[in-house]
């Protein structure tokens, strides 16, 4: 079950490019039966380890923009720092964890669902913008493993004038870094399942592999928008797990 769910999510990432953690986390929760934290910091590291060579690929073809990405970082890296141990205190709010994620999931399905209909033209850059923005990402991905792809893209794309590929790459990379940093130290305070992870990485590897090979030959925009409208579906029953237990 475990294997087959980590092949399920890679495939759907190499096929669609939706994030890791947004798939991930809520799957846990509501398949599995994980607690909100554990499946949190569970959900940082696979999507850590599934990326890794999407990352590696962006950064050989030099598809990332240095200087986005740390600008990205400075708000981005004490904003998950900050979403983890924030997560690590409140782990016996588990109604109020639940709610947050489930919000969080569903926020991220609407705002993809609004970049691939609303076209997004930048006149002027403002780079001014990525540091404070990457740590209010960085908060939420920390607190719940979600939104780094769909928040980080939007910024990116508000912000700045770079070419498609370079925002994919660059969010690529600023994703892994918080996903690292964020898993640590969910890890360090006990808050990931290492079997599970095992397991998940193991069917990650082999649906992330297919998923590259079928996005070539699938039309991905209909299997994005139906992706989409799945995980607004499942934040919502996240939501309303968290607001019918309180």
């Amino acid at each position: 079950m475990v294997f087959f769910l980590g092949f399920l999510i890679a495939l759907a990432i190499g096929v669609t490019g939706v994030g890791a953690g947004t798939l991930t986390a809520p799957l846990l929760i509501l398949a599995l039966g994980l607690s909100p934290e554990v499946a949190v910091g569970t959900a940082l590291l696979f999507g850590f380890l599934v990326k890794v060579p999407a990352g590696l690929v962006y950064l050989w073809r030099g598809q990332v923009s240095a200087r986005a990405l740390g600008l990205l970082l400075l708000g981005g890296l004490p904003g998950v720092l900050l979403g983890s141990l924030l997560l690590v205190r409140l782990k016996e709010a588990r109604d109020m964890v639940l709610f947050l994620v489930g919000l969080t999931v569903a926020l991220s399905a609407g705002l993809s669902l609004y970049r691939t209909f609303r076209g997004l033209q930048v006149s002027q850059e403002k780079p001014h913008l990525l540091p404070l923005g990457g740590f209010g990402i960085g908060l939420e991905v920390g607190f719940s493993s979600a939104g780094a792809g769909a928040l980080g893209t939007l910024l990116l794309l508000h912000a700045t004038r770079l070419p498609p590929q370079r925002v994919v790459g660059t969010d690529i990379l600023f994703g892994l870094a918080l996903a690292l940093l964020g898993g640590g130290v969910h890890l360090y305070f006990g808050q990931v399942e290492p079997s599970l992870l095992l397991l998940l990485s193991v069917g990650g590897v082999l649906g992330a592999a297919l998923g590259a090979l079928l996005a070539t030959r699938v039309p991905t925009k209909p299997l994005r928008l139906a992706l989409y409208l799945w995980l607004l579906f499942i934040g919502v029953q996240l939501v309303y797990r968290g607001v019918a237990h309180g």
